[in-house]
């Protein structure tokens, strides 16, 4: 009897695990079911939540819904360069530079205030349309980059992603300049016209536009195309002495991920009605590699949830704050006289810090990622400890 009531709580770990694993393999074989089906889940359980404290405390429902619309568009960003950084290995700081492109595109081809243009095109073939023309960009972009590395090619990256919003700054004939184009026309669904008043519809259309690209990320995750890139990260040389073609390999990985940012501007464009150049700056490319990095660079759900928690925190945590120690909150004396909007890339800076010192691979790494960076910290501990004293002389030689 004593030893069936000591082998239970092992048994149920046991048992626990193999459900687990075998949800796992469930999961791993219908992938596109489950994408879509956890997105139903969780754009279901969110607005729900939001009504229980101490989240209804923060803000009302419909704006939590409309947070989670934003938050959507920095999902879609995230996952982009994840594609780049995570998966090709190839550091972008200025992949703002393709937001700005793709909202550019829906706001000249609708918006009714140009004055040497006046055009209506529908919101979701301009889906495509501002997809295909970022992709473009990236193939421009990735082109002169080919030859350059880690620190050059950031340097250059970074550089497009300065020039792009300074073009649409003083292109005041085409774009208005600083006042930006304004009147954008709204999305509409079968004669269903959205508004700006109520922020479900463009919720739902986020969502379905998340779940249709992550199934297509992790289909090239898998794919041929997929695992070039993976060989690319590693070791580029070695990567063009197995047969990878590296340029048409590195080009398509700053297209298929400027693609995603040309999505998620034409979405920002509808949804505001409004783009101007201050939209994209570089605060934007940095708060996008916060994103992959701290939620997990290399796994898609995991950037995903990164990009989600910290855009939740800067639009929603920071400026609540101050309320809550102030004194209708709190009333904490030292924290009440802080502004902590104005501190929040302090605080990134801070996390930026700490993640890389207790968790370099992210909250949700992969686990190619989580496996490569702990080997190499076990041969840094193991060199710096020294030779093994039980090996032979042979052995440590």
């Amino acid at each position: 009897m004593t030893a069936r009531a000591g082998a239970a709580p092992g048994t149920n770990r046991g048992g626990f695990r193999a459900m687990r694993d075998r949800v796992s393999a469930l999961a791993a074989g219908h992938r596109s079911t489950t994408i879509i089906v956890g997105w139903i889940i969780v754009a279901t359980a969110l607005p729900l939540l939001m009504l229980l404290p101490p989240f209804s405390t923060f803000q009302n429902q419909k704006l939590w819904i409309d947070g989670f619309a934003n938050a959507g568009v920095f999902i879609l960003l995230a996952l982009g360069l994840n594609m780049v950084v995570g998966f090709a290995g190839l550091l972008d700081l200025g992949y703002a530079a393709f937001y700005a492109i793709g909202a550019y595109t829906y706001a000249l081809a609708a918006s009714p205030t140009l004055p040497w243009i006046s055009l209506h095109v529908p919101f979701w073939p301009m889906l495509l349309v501002g997809a295909a023309v970022a992709a473009m960009f990236g193939i421009l972009l990735g082109a002169p980059t080919l030859r350059l590395r880690g620190d050059y090619l950031a340097i250059v990256t970074l550089g497009f992603g300065e020039i792009v919003p300074a073009v649409f700054l003083n292109a005041d004939k085409i774009t208005n300049g600083t006042n930006g184009i304004g009147g954008v026309y709204k999305p509409d669904l079968l004669g269903y016209q959205f508004t700006l008043g109520n922020p479900l519809p463009y919720y739902i259309a986020m969502v379905a536009i998340i779940a249709v690209v992550m199934i297509f990320v992790y289909r090239l995750q898998d794919s041929r195309l997929g695992r070039a890139w993976m060989a690319v990260r590693e070791d580029e040389l070695a990567a063009a002495s197995s047969g990878v073609n590296t340029v048409t390999t590195k080009l398509l990985a700053f297209a298929l991920g400027a693609s995603t940012a040309g999505l998620a501007g034409v979405f920002t464009a509808a949804k505001l009605t409004l783009v101007s150049p201050d939209q994209f700056s570089f605060a934007v490319s940095f708060t996008i590699l916060a994103m992959v990095v701290l939620g997990g660079m290399g796994n898609v759900w995991g950037v995903a949830i990164g990009a989600f928690i910290l855009y939740t925190i800067q639009s929603v945590v920071l400026k609540q704050l101050n309320p809550f120690f102030g004194e209708k909150g709190l009333n904490v004396p030292f924290l009440k006289d802080i502004d902590f909007v104005q501190y929040q890339f302090l605080l990134y800076g801070l996390a930026l810090v700490l993640m890389m010192l207790l968790r370099p691979e992210g909250l949700f790494p992969s686990s190619r990622r989580k496996r490569e960076l702990h080997t190499e910290q076990d041969e840094n501990v193991g060199d710096e400890l020294g030779p093994d004293p039980s090996s032979t002389p042979m052995e440590q030689t």
